[in-house]
């Protein structure tokens, strides 16, 4: 007896969940592939409305594509730059705040009644010392190798990305739903393939419009997030500010993780530079507001919770994502998984929607 594949049958489920954890493995090998191929799919979505724009002005494609390189080009090693630049002056600054730092954990100790000559004598030079520095610096020079090879390959993705796109969906829309729709012989199918294919892009378009509403909105969110912190920081005199900001702004795409470790170091910086318990309460309260303002308030009006996933999809999405792209992956998980959820809930797959309502947070 010959058993159909149906769509929603527990075999295909099945076979579906095979590929998931054969692609994994696939994106896990050829990480330094597919990263800045999603990365520049993302950039593509930011650049989409505006270089709708420009084309409708009957600007060349070409010109277009060098437009969106400028600007991420210049951002690119903008951001690199200022990181680099903070981290001198940070490691210029670094003997002054250990010795803050050790003060701090001595009187700590002795306040809490402990007796142990590791707090009594406690100093993070020594720990410091125990570092293989040659690692560290072999380790950072093959990172800032990779970043360079990241943004190279980032770039000549999203040129072909950003001129072969139409030619993606034309191919797409021919293979499920044939060139010839409209010929002579074959009237009644042609226009009910005609039908299909309108619903087609019907789908697509929505798909594409949810996705970019995503993407856009979480990383305005994030970027006004990161403002706000840097300001806020630089009314109260902590050192480094604007780096803090940017942290806040890359660390909270990792949901919970990434918004206790942007409200930990700022404060920890101000444990140090003041030494004060009242003014440490107070920078930990303003971040803690600015946190909760944006990210559970003004985020859930914005993107709507629909598109929202639930604290369980976001941590296992994280531990999946870190597991196979490491912190980038972290960094890259929400999105991705929020981008899958839109996806798979506008499947006619039983089994896809079951899943992407148990990944909503409604």
């Amino acid at each position: 007896m010959k058993e159909k594949f149906e769509s929603n049958s527990p075999l295909t489920f099945f076979v579906v969940i095979i590929g998931l954890v054969a692609l994994g493995i696939l994106l896990s090998e050829l990480q330094s592939i597919f990263v800045p191929f999603i990365v520049a799919s993302f950039l593509f979505i930011l650049f989409s409305p505006v270089n709708s724009y420009l084309t409708e002005k009957k600007i060349p494609l070409w010109l277009i594509i060098i437009f969106n390189i400028i600007i991420v080009t210049f951002i690119s090693f903008g951001v690199i730059r200022f990181v680099v630049d903070s981290v001198v002056r940070l490691s210029e600054d670094l003997p002054n705040y250990f010795s803050k730092l050790n003060l701090i954990v001595r009187k700590s100790a002795l306040g809490l009644g402990i007796t142990d000559p590791y707090f009594k004598y406690f100093s993070i030079q020594k720990i410091l010392t125990k570092l293989d520095y040659k690692a560290l610096a072999g380790g950072a020079f093959n990172s800032a190798l990779s970043l360079v090879g990241y943004i190279l390959f980032l770039l000549f993705f999203f040129i072909f990305i950003e001129s072969g796109h139409k030619s993606i969906y034309s191919a797409i829309s021919r293979r499920y739903y044939g060139a010839d729709s409209n010929s002579k012989g074959n009237e009644i199918f042609g226009k009910e393939e005609a039908q299909t294919e309108q619903q087609f892009a019907k789908t697509l378009k929505s798909i594409t419009g949810q996705i970019q509403k995503y993407v856009i909105s979480k990383i305005s969110i994030n970027l006004l997030a990161g403002i706000f912190v840097g300001f806020f920081l630089y009314l109260f005199k902590i050192d480094f500010p604007v780096m803090w900001g940017l942290l806040t702004f890359f660390l909270n795409f990792i949901p919970s993780i990434g918004s206790a470790i942007a409200l930990v170091l700022p404060t920890l910086m101000a444990i140090i530079q003041y030494e004060s318990l009242s003014f440490t309460i107070l920078i930990a309260g303003g971040l803690g507001f600015i946190q909760t303002a944006f990210f559970n308030l003004l985020e859930p009006q914005l993107i709507g919770r629909r598109l929202n996933l639930n604290p369980i999809a976001i941590l296992l999405s994280v531990l999946l994502w870190g597991y196979i792209w490491g912190i980038l992956g972290m960094l890259l998980a929400v999105p991705l998984t929020a981008i899958i959820k839109i996806i798979i809930s506008n499947s006619k797959n039983q089994n896809l929607r079951f899943i992407a309502d148990l990944m909503s947070q409604e």
